[in-house]
């Protein structure tokens, strides 16, 4: 039988809890592999104020905090995937999000959907390469 990679799973003062049965990340290999992150203020436990600029700003924030929890960073970001709940505010979100990926952005799928756990506008989730400090 093949081996495995060792599994890890991650946690964060600094970053909005788990609100169900999941990690903020886990990863295996050189990977790790973040939870979908909303815009929630961890000092506040809510949403931020205001619409999509303000929670996508938020929303990546988040997620660097849980990338840097997680041995890695945004510029080993492979790949995201948002979750929109208005394809509308797309120009919106690409404005905010290209603040946060200035080089050798990653991948991207950006998708519309139905809705997002307490109504967020916006979710993302990413998958990055585990680094050491000089890569970040």
């Amino acid at each position: 039988s093949m081996a495995c990679h060792d599994k890890k799973t991650y946690k964060s003062e600094k970053a909005p809890a788990a609100i169900g049965p999941y990690s903020i990340a886990a990863g295996g290999g050189p990977f790790v592999f973040t939870a979908g992150q909303l815009p929630v203020d961890p000092a506040t436990g809510e949403f931020v104020p205001g619409g999509i600029e303000e929670q996508t700003h938020q929303v990546l924030i988040n997620l660097r905090t849980v990338l840097e929890a997680s041995s890695s960073c945004m510029n080993q970001v492979v790949k995201t995937t948002v979750f929109l709940r208005d394809m509308n505010d797309f120009p919106a979100l690409n404005k905010v999000y290209g603040e946060y990926f200035t080089e050798q952005p990653p991948a991207r799928t950006t998708v519309a959907v139905a809705g997002l756990p307490k109504n967020a506008l916006v979710e993302i989730e990413a998958i990055a390469l585990l680094c050491k400090d000089a890569n970040c």
